[in-house]
């Protein structure tokens, strides 16, 4: 079935177009809302959440402003960035064994592999050694801006300019 008549059956309310898109992305979004929260029972209920704002705002979608892939990931990202910044969240940080952070050590250097599912990971490595930092802190570790500037010791009008810019790189890459 071709992508922009689903999406125009989901923007209807098409339940049937609801569990397409799901299935198609679920794994995606799910891999990349890990990446920044961590916790795989976090994940599944944070991507939940995601595709259950979409159908309530799928009115709000439109393919001249980007992607579907792009708006759900934008909507994913800003709910785990959320979720990060909750007292909950902060809460269920303070009594973590030390093979947390053993994990967190470990991933911490590459893109996630479940992330890959998408083949934004294959792109991404083609970009210079700047931009795959600044993507990888923004996109796939879920950093603001400010908190990228701290993390890679550069003004943060210089990370705000080299996200646009790679972002564009990203889109020539990929042809939109």
């Amino acid at each position: 079935m071709d992508l922009e008549l689903l999406i125009l059956q989901f923007q209807k309310k098409d339940v049937k177009a609801y569990e397409k898109l799901y299935n198609m992305y679920c794994d995606s979004i799910s891999g990349i809302v890990n990446n920044i929260v961590k916790d795989d029972d976090v994940a599944q209920e944070i991507t939940q959440d995601v595709f259950i704002k979409a159908w309530n705002k799928a009115d709000t979608y439109s393919s001249s402003k980007g992607r579907f892939f792009t708006w759900l990931l934008n909507i994913a990202r800003n709910a785990a960035i959320d979720y990060t910044r909750s007292k909950k969240f902060k809460q269920s940080k303070q009594n973590h064994n030390a093979d947390f952070f053993v994990g967190i050590l470990e991933t911490s250097d590459s893109l996630d592999t479940t992330t890959d599912t998408i083949g934004l990971k294959e792109f991404v490595t083609k970009l210079g050694d700047k931009c795959k930092a600044v993507i990888e802190l923004l996109y796939f570790k879920g950093f603001t801006q400010k908190e990228a500037s701290e993390e890679l010791e550069m003004p943060i009008g210089t990370i705000k300019t080299r996200n646009r810019n790679c972002i564009g790189e990203l889109r020539t890459m990929l042809g939109v």
